[in-house]
């Protein structure tokens, strides 16, 4: 039984005492969410911080983004073994804002994805289509261009350990959300996509989290579609209340 795995990015957003404070009140309230998985994903200079803050509670934390290299002249990156120190348990890769404002590639998630891997770090990747792509018809292709290259020679065994999150670029902190069939529609595309890359039982397994104004109000409905497991939640979860919320809304799935 796949399990709903709430995970809050909070992007470039908060300084260290806010973020504190977010991660604090996201440990307590989600304190009788046992059957839940709930993550926080702070920006990188206050990771140390916030894993500290949830320490001893359930709540995982997670990085926005990391590097392939284990170590070297890589100015600015960030390795598997820095996020494992500092307390990461996932690390957000290809999210559509690094895929279409930094260019990132998918043969560079790919390698990002390994790397993870790897560490034992599990991997979140995103996948989704823009508006244009949508109502040209493609959305289908795109999720498979995308799958294909992001997770080239990743093992059945291997798949098993990452997390997929379906995030329409055309719903990301844009206010529109895509309607709970169409949101089903992709994970059950994505679970055939699956099936066929691996077996029936990876394509049953997998969890794969919604995102794209993900908010308290729309979160239950999303959430009631049998294929979707959770959600990567953006500016609503920068409210310890409202991301709350949503982890409730997970917790009457189960």
């Amino acid at each position: 039984m796949r399990r709903i795995f709430i995970a809050g990015n909070w992007k470039m957003n908060l300084n260290r005492t806010e973020s504190v404070a977010l991660a604090t009140a996201v440990a307590k309230g989600a304190a009788e969410a046992k059957s839940v998985d709930v993550a926080v994903c702070p920006p990188s200079v206050y990771l140390d911080a916030v894993a500290q803050a949830v320490r001893g509670s359930s709540v995982g934390v997670g990085a926005q983004n990391m590097y392939f290299e284990a170590q070297g002249a890589f100015t600015g990156e960030l390795s598997a073994a820095m996020l494992l120190d500092v307390g990461c348990r996932y690390a957000i890769l290809g999210h559509s804002e690094r895929r279409h404002v930094l260019g990132e590639s998918d043969e560079l998630i790919n390698k990002k994805t390994h790397a993870a891997l790897a560490a034992s770090l599990t991997p979140i990747v995103c996948v989704g289509e823009t508006l244009e792509q949508r109502e040209a018809g493609r959305t289908a292709d795109v999720i498979r261009t995308q799958v294909e290259g992001s997770l080239a020679g990743v093992s059945a065994e291997q798949m098993l350990g990452i997390v997929i999150a379906y995030e329409p670029v055309w719903a990301i902190g844009t206010g529109k959300t895509a309607a709970p069939a169409q949101a089903e529609e992709v994970h059950v595309d994505l679970r055939k996509l699956l099936a066929q890359r691996y077996n029936a039982e990876v394509g049953q397994a997998v969890v794969i989290q919604y995102g794209g104004s993900v908010n308290a109000k729309n979160a239950a409905e999303l959430l009631s579609q049998p294929n979707v497991d959770g959600a990567l939640v953006g500016g609503a979860s920068l409210k310890a209340e409202d991301f709350l919320s949503i982890v409730q809304a997970g917790v009457s799935r189960t």
